[in-house]
């Protein structure tokens, strides 16, 4: 039977940490590991740790720095690696996993391999907000047949890209094409990853497999909604996204990029002196683009 780690990346969110571990731990199919990533909490996080690493197969790696979610994810996925699993699951410190959520992700990946007649890099979950409607944030691209294998009668639906709220990869893709780029800290790495393991071929959605992420507000991301108190993480936004369609697509989705970036902020009315800043950083996208690092075994 093929071996699964899920991994969890934490940030001072010790009550929900808590919610979110022990709906992994009450999986109808068990994680051989939890792989818990703390990006140097201050809240308590690590007392609450240390009670969840009396746990057979609870691992938790400590950082010194806050690195981000993409640096969480590309140490949680490392160790994952390290530890040998045959397949990575991954989420927020905000995500709640339907008991059987990880069993279907397995089930429907394997099953839409079948039926397609080649490995897909990942199975990701349908994401729900608190209130039991489709959560915004979290919606996956789908691909232009997107319906194909409804057609053979499956619950799923092929994607292009997803978010980091619970998707499932399996170990070939990190050999591959190697961990999320550590250096985008956070917005938009969870993107440019699954967009760059998709060249070996589309994702899947699995519908039977659902999750429950815990956000305060059931809202996509708008550039329009920047303001001075989130203007750090649209600033991150802003030039990981730029450095990524001139770099990875080309000058016209660059362009395109952009001309949405201004609609948004002019949309949303933004003070000048933040669509200023956040110009700037689309700017430093230019110049911005960092490289994947490999997974390391040692087994």
């Amino acid at each position: 039977m093929s071996t699964v780690a899920a991994v969890v990346v934490t940030y001072n969110r010790k009550d929900k940490l808590t919610t979110v571990l022990d709906h992994v731990l009450a999986q109808t199919r068990r994680p051989e590991w939890i792989v818990v990533v703390d990006n140097a909490s201050t809240d308590g996080t690590d007392e609450v740790l240390k009670e969840y690493e009396q746990i057979d197969g609870v691992v938790v790696v400590r950082l010194k720095e806050n690195t981000g979610g993409a640096g969480g994810f590309a140490t949680g996925m490392n160790k994952s690696y390290e530890l040998g699993a045959d397949f990575i699951w991954i989420m927020d410190d905000d995500c709640y996993a339907n008991s059987d959520a990880l069993e279907e992700l397995l089930n429907g990946h394997a099953k839409a391999e079948e039926a397609m007649g080649m490995p897909l890099p990942y199975a990701c979950s349908l994401v729900k907000w608190v209130d039991g409607n489709i959560c915004e944030m979290n919606n996956p691209g789908t691909t232009w047949d997107w319906g194909k294998l409804i057609a053979k009668g499956q619950e799923n639906v092929l994607v292009t890209h997803c978010s980091f709220v619970s998707v499932l990869f399996p170990r070939w893709a990190l050999t591959k094409f190697g961990l999320p780029l550590t250096e985008y800290f956070i917005w938009f790495d969870d993107q440019e990853y699954t967009l760059r393991i998709t060249k070996a071929g589309p994702g899947v959605q699995v519908l039977r497999s659902v999750v429950v992420h815990d956000l305060g507000v059931n809202r996509g991301v708008n550039f329009g909604d920047a303001n001075p108190s989130n203007l750090w993480k649209f600033e991150y936004g802003a030039r990981n996204e730029s450095s990524f369609r001139l770099h990875h697509e080309n000058p016209v989705s660059w362009l395109k990029f952009v001309f949405r970036l201004a609609q948004g902020l002019r949309g949303g009315n933004v003070p000048w002196s933040i669509r200023a800043k956040l110009f700037r950083k689309a700017i430093e996208g230019i110049t911005f683009n960092p490289k994947p690092k490999m997974p390391r075994s040692v087994l």
